[in-house]
């Protein structure tokens, strides 16, 4: 969505996007690998959890007010459909009431796709909101974790939403969880997903432990990932590499073609985005929606410039370039600046095994005692920092940062995989990065 009249702008700061959960952590369903449920800890206050229209202006208005090439809104869960399609009419329409000339707005929505209707459906064509479906593969696989409350299998509702969406022509990927039903079937799913006429295609993996630091029984390893990414690479290369997106492969491609990756996990700093809960609470990450990385709350701030100058949220940004010894001679250090956070367990180096406990609590530690620095030079504060996406499965942080620091930085639990998949593909990747670098961004489906 543009308005039009553009008008020059000046760009202050680093550009940011928002993730927002408009129903919190509510889900019609109750996938078992799900780390957002547990979340409603944090809200005790409700069962229901639902973004009320005041804290959704403020959140549209203060956004809108900033200075962005592209001002993104994501919405996710839980499950943001349960707001209603009357939710989503309000929010297109306080985009347009401040949106100023020029502005370009997009929209983005993750779903599970079993709310979906063919009105809904109209509405994100007419809009343009762009999609992201959850389907693990096909029934046999999708229907192992992917359930409702009764221990029904959800595949044939999704397909049902996704024909709402065809029908309409409404733009979407899918998004698929690589977990311990389907790592061993790369291949299958890939064609299955292909055979079904999916051309945008994201492959998550599941890393999920228990408090006592156990990995979950649908978690993978890291060999396990890195052979997975072989498996759809085998797949996809060389004859559908104009026909299916693949983000993580489209992200390696735009990071050798233009040094800037499409994916944040591949970047130097966790400062790209922020989380806004039902309420108006503001987080880093939406891996760590923990009361002790609260940054603040919409309402009571004056604006985003404060959320940008917390210590606490500098420092979290900071921390991934912050890799372990292990990583200093890696040759694909500059793909990765050493995973994703949530993947970065704390490990007494040279030993590179997963199951050790206590990451958050030692993400911690480090974030502390950097904003602790950081306090010391600023008086910018964003407010005290107070109060992620699948169960309970991720230790709790503690209400106060602990002041030890660990010895060791932590490396990720992916590292071994990632290297794997790097060291097998790379030198394709940087011929294609050449050979259709061009056509990065435009649609796979036509010529």
């Amino acid at each position: 969505m543009i308005v039009p009249d553009m008008a020059p702008k000046t760009q202050k700061a680093k550009p940011f996007s928002l993730l927002i959960k408009p129903a919190g952590p509510d889900c019609n369903l109750n996938c078992r690998y799900c780390f957002y449920l547990g979340k409603h800890s944090l809200f005790p206050e409700s069962r229901m959890h639902r973004m009320s229209e005041e804290v959704l202006e403020r959140l549209i208005s203060s956004y809108l007010a900033t200075d962005q090439p592209v001002y993104a809104f994501g919405w996710q869960g839980g499950e943001p459909i349960l707001m209603g399609l009357e939710f989503f009419q309000t929010v297109v329409r306080l985009q347009k009431r401040y949106a100023r000339p020029g502005s370009s707005i997009s929209n983005g929505l993750q779903t599970n796709g079993t709310l979906l209707t063919d009105a809904m459906a109209a509405f994100f064509t007419e809009y343009k909101f762009l999609l992201g479906v959850s389907l693990d593969g096909p029934a046999e696989i999708h229907d192992q974790y992917r359930k409702h409350a009764d221990g029904r299998g959800t595949h044939r509702e999704v397909m049902r939403g996704i024909r709402s969406l065809r029908r309409q022509g409404t733009e979407f990927n899918v998004l698929t969880l690589v977990t311990q039903a389907n790592l061993r079937r790369g291949k299958e799913v890939y064609r299955y997903l292909k055979e079904e006429g999916f051309f945008f295609h994201q492959y998550i993996p599941c890393v999920e432990y228990d408090a006592k630091g156990t990995p979950l029984p649908w978690s993978i390893t890291g060999e396990e990932w890195g052979r997975f990414l072989l498996d759809i690479f085998e797949a996809w290369y060389p004859q559908d590499v104009r026909a299916i997106s693949i983000r993580q492969f489209d992200s390696l491609l735009s990071k050798l073609l233009t040094g800037r990756a499409t994916v944040c996990s591949m970047d130097e700093s966790c400062d790209s985005y922020f989380v806004v809960e039902h309420n108006g609470d503001v987080y880093p990450c939406d891996f760590f929606v923990e009361p002790s990385l609260k940054l603040g709350n919409i309402q009571k701030a004056k604006g985003w410039d404060e959320f940008l100058a917390s210590p606490l949220y500098r420092a979290f940004g900071a921390r991934k370039s912050k890799t372990h010894p292990h990583c200093a001679d890696c040759p694909y250090l500059d793909l990765c600046y050493g995973d994703c956070l949530k993947h970065r367990l704390p490990i007494p180096a040279p030993s590179l095994s997963p199951a050790i406990p206590g990451i958050t609590a030692s993400l911690a530690a480090s974030l502390y005692d950097t904003s602790k620095r950081e306090i010391s030079r600023s008086t910018q504060l964003s407010g005290a920092p107070a109060a992620h996406q699948r169960g309970d499965s991720t230790p709790t942080l503690p209400s106060t940062f602990p002041t030890e620091v660990p010895a060791a930085l932590p490396v990720s639990v992916l590292c071994e995989g990632w290297k794997l998949f790097y060291a097998n593909t790379l030198p394709i990747f940087r011929e294609l990065s050449q050979r259709v670098g061009p056509s990065l961004g435009t649609d796979p489906r036509k010529p």
